[in-house]
């Protein structure tokens, strides 16, 4: 089973299923990773793992559906049987998902169905929730409500501030992320 990351930003999540894929805990082969930002940071650190990498952006396909067909038939190129989005900041169309079904994972830094999108630590934050978290979900046709996989919560501390709620956000996606990854691609073979 070929798997590709796709992540737009940092690749902090990417580090973390990388080091668990090199330990041998994930089944599979990481194929590559996509991202589409061409300076990205997480194209650096997959780079320096030896990680093969791509890269386009939505302009250079003239929008969302020529991008989505270039990045499908790229897919298709490259065999890839399992997608993870590891902050990967754009919504796939449905052609894509309906081409990977039960084949899409994301992660997102809220006890989903709260706080949804794209700032889910801070609006979870912002509204004064004794308790927020991390889930992992099957990825489907609306924004971040797929099925969901696995959760883990984190408490929000009288003193805590937006700063120190994203490092244990982050830290707890380290952890969980790769261990849903193991036992999906486990079953998945």
């Amino acid at each position: 089973m070929r798997f590709a990351i796709l992540a737009s930003g940092n690749g902090s999540n990417f580090e973390a299923i990388v080091t668990a894929y090199e330990a041998g805990d994930l089944h599979g082969e990481l194929a590559l990773v996509f991202s589409d930002k061409p300076d990205a940071y997480v194209l650096h650190r997959a780079k320096e793992h030896k990680v093969p990498t791509k890269t386009f952006t939505v302009k250079e396909h003239g929008g969302k559906a020529g991008y989505e067909k270039a990045l499908l038939q790229m897919l298709k190129d490259e065999q890839i049987d399992y997608l993870v989005l590891a902050g990967y900041m754009r919504i796939l169309g449905e052609e894509l998902i309906a081409a990977f079904p039960e084949g899409i994972v994301n992660i997102h830094p809220s006890l989903l169905p709260s706080f949804p999108g794209l700032h889910g630590i801070k609006d979870a934050f912002e509204y004064g929730v004794k308790i927020t978290g991390v889930t992992v979900h099957f990825v489907d046709k609306g924004v971040d409500t797929g099925p969901i996989i696995a959760q883990e919560a984190v408490t929000i501390d009288e003193n805590e501030t937006l700063d120190s709620l994203e490092t244990k956000i982050h830290q707890v996606e380290h952890k969980l992320y790769p261990a849903v990854l193991k036992r999906l691609f486990a079953e998945a073979e």
